[in-house]
């Protein structure tokens, strides 16, 4: 059981290894590329990742939520597309770098269509790529093709926003419930079931927190039931206040 959650875990990394593997047997070459290519992406992702890290945390921790959501939000309206468009254009860094930024926009109160156009923006229409674009093909190429890709963005924007709802989108860590269970620790004794019911319960002989959404601070035997658990299943990542 311990060993299939390891696999269950590490699944992408391991279809990775195997791929590589696969590639490696049917030719060395090929795969000593792939291995230069992904070791040189890695050192990039490296010496970005920090710099977006200070980013989203000055977002969530300076930044505040009304500011975002006037500038960003649902009803900021024609001036959050333009102001999502400027910010996706000047910002700097590969378009992986834009994902943990929306994000954190995201959880501040921007929406789903000025999120599409941030990261669509700083995909395709990035002001250092346009100069560079001017040059080479020339500046009426540029400019149509400019305002044809911010029409579409905005579209894109639009429609985007009438498929995915925020409540489709994963939660960040820190909304997450402060508890959770250990399946490989659990035996299944159901004694936290018996001390909080209206916060556990048993699934598959397994203990299982039943409403993810509860706020479990206002739970008074929470931490009795991380004391009491025979096998230390129960652990909380943040600390549970008692009331």
């Amino acid at each position: 059981m311990k060993t299939l959650n390891i696999i269950k875990k590490n699944k992408l990394l391991i279809l990775v290894t195997l791929a590589y593997a696969t590639v490696y047997l049917i030719s060395t070459e090929k795969a000593l590329t792939s291995i230069r290519n992904s070791v040189y992406y890695l050192v990039e992702m490296l010496q970005v990742l920090p710099i977006i890290f200070l980013l989203t945390v000055v977002i969530e921790a300076w930044v505040p939520k009304e500011l975002i959501m006037n500038g960003f939000g649902e009803k900021s309206g024609i001036k959050g597309n333009l102001l999502s468009i400027v910010l996706g254009s000047i910002s700097a860094g590969p378009i992986y770098a834009a994902f943990p930024i929306s994000k954190a926009l995201m959880s501040k109160g921007a929406s789903i269509t000025n999120i599409v156009i941030i990261l669509s923006s700083w995909a395709v229409i990035k002001v250092p790529m346009l100069a560079n674009e001017a040059k080479f093909l020339g500046f009426e190429f540029m400019a149509a093709r400019w305002i044809l890709t911010v029409i579409a963005i905005l579209s894109m924007g639009y429609f985007t926003s009438l498929i995915v709802k925020k409540s489709d989108i994963p939660k960040n860590n820190a909304d997450s419930p402060a508890l959770e269970i250990k399946e490989e620790c659990c035996i299944g004794c159901g004694l936290c079931v018996k001390l909080s019911p209206e916060l556990y319960e048993m699934q598959d002989n397994k203990a299982k927190i039943k409403d993810t959404s509860k706020n479990l601070l206002n739970i008074k035997n929470v931490n009795k039931t991380i004391e009491k658990c025979p096998t230390n299943a129960i652990t909380f990542k943040q600390p549970v206040k008692e009331i």
